[in-house]
């Protein structure tokens, strides 16, 4: 019973840890004037894959290979299935000012494809970890410099006041963070891994459901928040950007900490449906089908994951 509590209490500690570092990096960002899609597809894509990029190197550091690759294409499918699905389903005319197809969404297919070709080889070797958090480097450059969809910093949040900036408070509120988040992680994967082995279930099924739905709820909490207030591109944004950062980031940081081994074989349906997920999105921002017969099939193939999933827990 102990075990259920800490990975509950672990996996908010981890949640509520990310949080405090969005609302601060988000302040960071308003005190500058960055556009709205760079606040979410950098600043806030980061923080919210905070929790992915603890576990997983957590994880790896553990010689837990499995957990560390599992939450990450567990949280990739979910962030766009379902995040953004639900997104496209309850937000009222999802109508983003800027194109996503033209700009962003090779973005987020270009780290999976190179993540297949890694993991085909057998191993996510530390070179490749560096490459991956290059990519995330480049991304962000090509935002700062070719992004033209700047707005006023009215437009962004009413909710968060910058004339009151404290810099002593806001670093503060950032490193409690960040001690939440590492710690948070810690404890999630190693409860994880317990109630996995009580259960005679794999460290692969904890990872790409459980361990990937907690660290995804940050997406979806910024990302539906965004949508009702009629920040699509913020929202989009967090979802493309977090996904990008899910792989070059987290993953990235897992295999310069450990190299990961992983028999790609085993686990191909899973990687696959990562994958069509991916396509589905870039599919969706090419013909700018922001409705909700949109959100409904990436929930639907959502559903047809669990199903398989579940089956061969039960199997």
């Amino acid at each position: 019973m102990l075990v259920y509590i800490i990975f509950i209490v672990s996996l908010a500690v981890l949640i509520y840890g990310a949080d405090v570092i969005i609302n601060q990096s988000e302040k960071i960002a308003l005190k500058f004037g960055i556009s709205e899609y760079i606040i979410g597809a950098t600043l806030i894509a980061l923080g919210t894959s905070l929790p992915e990029m603890a576990a997983s190197v957590s994880a790896s550091f553990n010689g837990k290979p499995e957990l560390a690759i599992s939450n990450i294409v567990g949280s990739n499918i979910l962030n766009i299935t379902l995040v953004l699905g639900v997104v496209l389903i309850i937000a009222k005319g999802v109508n983003p000012r800027r194109d996503f197809f033209e700009k962003d969404s090779s973005w987020a297919l270009f780290p999976v494809l190179i993540f297949i070709a890694a993991i085909l080889g057998g191993e996510i070797s530390r070179f490749t970890g560096v490459t991956f958090i290059i990519l995330m480097g480049a991304y962000i450059l090509f935002l700062l410099r070719y992004d033209k969809d700047t707005l006023e910093i009215s437009d962004i949040d009413n909710d968060i006041n910058t004339t009151d900036f404290n810099w002593f408070k806001t670093i503060s509120l950032l490193i409690i963070g960040f001690l939440m988040v590492v710690y948070g992680a810690d404890y999630t994967v190693d409860s994880a891994s317990k109630i996995a082995k009580s259960f005679g279930v794999s460290d692969w099924i904890i990872g790409v459901i459980l361990i990937a739905l907690g660290t995804s709820m940050p997406e979806l909490i910024v990302s539906i928040t965004a949508a009702i207030k009629g920040k699509a591109d913020m929202a989009i944004g967090n979802i493309i950007g977090s996904n990008m950062a899910n792989i070059t980031i987290a993953l990235g940081a897992a295999a310069v900490t450990n190299p990961i081994k992983l028999d790609f074989t085993k686990y191909t349906y899973d990687i696959s449906v990562m994958l069509i997920a991916t396509l589905m999105l870039v599919f969706i921002t090419a013909n700018k089908m922001y409705s909700k017969p949109a959100g409904i099939s990436l929930v639907v193939l959502l559903l047809i994951f669990l199903e398989h999933t579940i089956k061969s827990v039960v199997a």
